[in-house]
């Protein structure tokens, strides 16, 4: 059997000891999104196209050129948790925000784990964890977010993957509204 790296992080274990390992080489990202869907046009859900002026490093963990890479692609509302921010926490927190209305309970999360990529030198893959909090809006217009140039309603399933900023698409099809 080959040696197992089991996911209990602990700073200061080098070699990894038994049930303990390092983040993997890549990285390891926790983050929660918001599936919003509109209430009035199955099939649609909130999307933004990132304003790259707004404060984005303090509000969703982006900066540089990543901002300036999707200025016309459509993202969900998301952000890496905050360091022991609750998934719900995160939640709550991106909905205040990102789209200028607070959500009191988010409800039960799906959860979603991938990785993907080599890494550096052919190292650990990037891995991701994900809350996915998925409700519908009351209102048939969008939210009126600050950090975005524009917020809509969009039909996710007849949208090309090029449309989407940070893979978004692939999160959408975890929870069953765009085919893989």
């Amino acid at each position: 059997m080959a040696a197992r790296r089991f996911c209990r992080f602990r700073p200061g274990t080098r070699p990894p000891s038994a049930g303990t390992s390092e983040v993997p080489d890549d990285g390891f990202c926790l983050s929660a999104f918001l599936v919003v869907e509109s209430a009035t046009r199955p099939g649609d859900v909130l999307l933004g196209r990132i304003d790259p002026e707004g404060p984005w490093s303090e509000a969703g963990g982006l900066s540089g050129e990543r901002l300036r890479r999707w200025p016309d692609r459509w993202m969900l509302p998301a952000s890496h948790l905050l360091l022991f921010e609750s998934p719900g926490d995160a939640a709550r927190r991106i909905s205040a925000e990102l789209l200028g209305r607070p959500i009191d309970e988010p409800g039960r999360p799906q959860v979603f784990s991938e990785t993907y990529g080599r890494g550096a030198e052919g190292g650990d893959p990037h891995w991701d964890l994900q809350f996915v909090y998925r409700f519908s809006w009351p209102d048939p217009a969008p939210a009126a977010g600050p950090l975005w140039r524009e917020l809509a309603f969009r039909p996710v399933r007849t949208m090309v993957a090029s449309e989407f900023a940070r893979d978004h698409q692939d999160v959408l099809a975890l929870v069953g509204l765009r085919d893989p």
